[in-house]
């Protein structure tokens, strides 16, 4: 058969069966605050994620990653941590947390919890200590004499817009935040500091948790010298003001790679956690997270489905190079929506999220599901008087908010959704007495249903969990792969446009349809062309 330059590149390796859990795995987010409220206040908690662990295993998730829940006075909802090693009261204790982590694993579920090393809250009592000059903790958090000016020490910004320094009266100096300034950044050039964030793995890892999705990993370590950080020659005033310079000198640096090394080594103590970094890096700089010699993060994750135009000649070249990129032996991740960025239904659509799943749930690597995704919310309308997030609450003027990723989860048409008896923290979609898990549970067609039969089949098949992945050529609007296991295999066709398409696969196969997009189609035996319907994708067995 005639090949196309893509099929002629090198074809990815399938995983060794015996590798770690989450190869095989796929993981679903869980946002505490808008997964289900148990006790009425309106916003979500831990018992509330322990009621609706068998929703994860009707859909057949395997691990469930739960944001922060931490005592925090909630400047960043929970990203501004004031205790590490304990469970604030609005989510509940350490006893509901045992009972959850228990149940998930007598369900065969894994948990990982968020770990955000960066920084702590304002009131963390570290930060407290160091302000007031405790000599104990004086250098636990990055603090800096003005400059020879008398302003700020350089010119990092903020993400969340502003500069990263503030300037404290008591101490006599300045603090730098790279997010807000409740959040300062910890010091991890300071021994004790790392001495106590890696303790901070261990209590929780001796709890039985099966590994952690580590925050900002790539900034936890600034510039020894605090050199300014260039400007940004492309930035316009409507981006956010984060990239008004370029990140060089404030994150990412060398010395980052030992420390996350050190947390890989934390885990390996206990034998079998998973360490995931979220890290937002060009590919070829996300990459050296791996490690050397694979020592550093299982996961750097991978953000460029939310990133690539979608598109099925960008999103080729786009996994085409990310595979290529790889290192020998790195196991790769995709990730198409999470607690920060636009769900995909709001960037694609509601019909090219059901190919999306498919996309998902068939690359090669480790698949990350975002909550409520798998029942297409999409875009929500958060009125002015309503918006939460701080970030959009300090550049308004931008379409920065991410209040519209994290509203609740929709359960049923009772009141509320059945998320809560009391109004939600956030609004609920338009659309939520149809777009709900009950009313899609019943409904064989629904992206509930797609979800599920998706997971199965991955599931099912070490092709689609552990396999190699190749490109196959196609017709513009269509992305075309295989995936390849010993002696199994699979084709996925998939058409990105909202036209008919006609796909040849390769010649002399007999193809038959494992699964349609459409929930209409499987057994479907496939001659020398498939004809896909607009926004369809297709598994085939071969």
């Amino acid at each position: 058969m005639r090949r196309s330059p893509s099929e002629n590149s090198a074809v990815s390796a399938p995983a060794a069966p015996e590798a770690g859990w989450w190869r095989a795995a796929s993981i679903y987010q869980i946002y505490p605050r808008s997964f289900q409220d148990s006790n009425g206040d309106g916003v979500g908690d831990l018992e509330g994620i322990r009621r609706r662990l068998g929703h994860l295993v009707d859909l057949g998730v395997d691990a469930a990653w739960i944001s922060p829940f931490y005592p925090s006075p909630m400047h960043d909802f929970g990203y501004d941590v004031r205790d590490y090693c304990d469970v604030d009261p609005l989510f509940g204790s350490l006893d509901d947390f045992d009972r959850l982590l228990a149940e998930a694993h007598a369900l065969g579920l894994r948990v990982i919890l968020d770990f955000v090393p960066n920084h702590t809250s304002i009131e963390h009592e570290w930060f407290l200590r160091g302000r007031a000059g405790d000599p104990d903790r004086r250098d636990w958090h990055i603090w800096r004499d003005p400059s020879p000016s008398g302003g700020a020490p350089n010119n990092w910004l903020s993400h969340f817009g502003g500069p990263a320094w503030t300037f404290d009266e008591t101490r006599g100096q300045y603090y730098h935040h790279a997010f807000l300034p409740q959040q300062p950044d910890l010091n991890w050039r300071n021994p004790a500091v790392k001495a106590a964030m890696l303790d901070v793995l261990r209590f929780w890892l001796r709890r039985g948790v099966d590994g952690f999705r580590v925050d900002v990993i790539s900034q936890i370590v600034k510039d020894e010298q605090f050199r300014d950080n260039p400007e940004n020659p492309d930035w316009t005033q409507e981006r956010p003001e984060i990239e008004r310079r370029l990140q060089l000198y404030s994150g990412d640096r060398p010395e980052v790679h030992a420390l996350v090394a050190e947390m890989r080594a934390v885990l390996e103590e206990f034998g079998h956690g998973v360490l995931i970094g979220e890290i937002y890096l060009p590919p070829e700089r996300l990459v050296a997270y791996y490690g050397e010699a694979l020592r550093g993060a299982h996961l750097p994750f991978n953000f460029q489905l939310l990133e690539t135009p979608w598109e099925a000649g960008a999103l080729g070249a786009m996994i085409e190079a990310y595979e290529a990129l790889l290192p020998q032996g790195a196991w790769p991740n995709w990730v198409l929506s999470n607690h920060d960025r636009p769900r995909v239904a709001a960037r694609v659509g509601s019909a090219q999220a059901r190919v999306a799943a498919m996309l998902l749930m068939t690359l090669r690597g480790t698949p990350t599901l975002y909550y409520g995704d798998e029942i297409g919310i999409g875009p929500v309308e958060v009125p002015p008087e309503r918006v939460r997030d701080p970030w959009a609450l300090r550049e308004p003027h931008l379409s920065v908010g991410r209040d519209p990723v994290r509203t609740p989860m929709q359960w049923d048409a009772s009141a509320n959704a059945g998320f809560s008896q009391a109004e939600p923290w956030l609004p609920l979609t338009p659309d939520w007495a149809a777009r709900n898990v009950a009313t899609q549970a019943r409904d064989p067609c629904s992206m509930l249903s797609l979800t599920r039969a998706l997971l199965a089949l991955r599931k099912a098949s070490r092709c689609l969990t552990l396999g190699s992945w190749r490109r196959l050529d196609a017709p513009a609007g269509v992305l075309a792969y295989e995936r390849a296991f010993a002696d199994e295999r699979r084709l996925v066709a998939l058409n990105l446009s909202a036209a008919p398409k006609l796909w040849t696969p390769p010649a002399g196969e007999a193809l038959e349809i494992a699964l349609s997009t459409t929930l209409a189609r499987a057994g479907e035996k496939v001659g020398a062309q498939l004809a896909l319907q607009p926004d369809e994708g297709v598994i085939l067995l071969a």
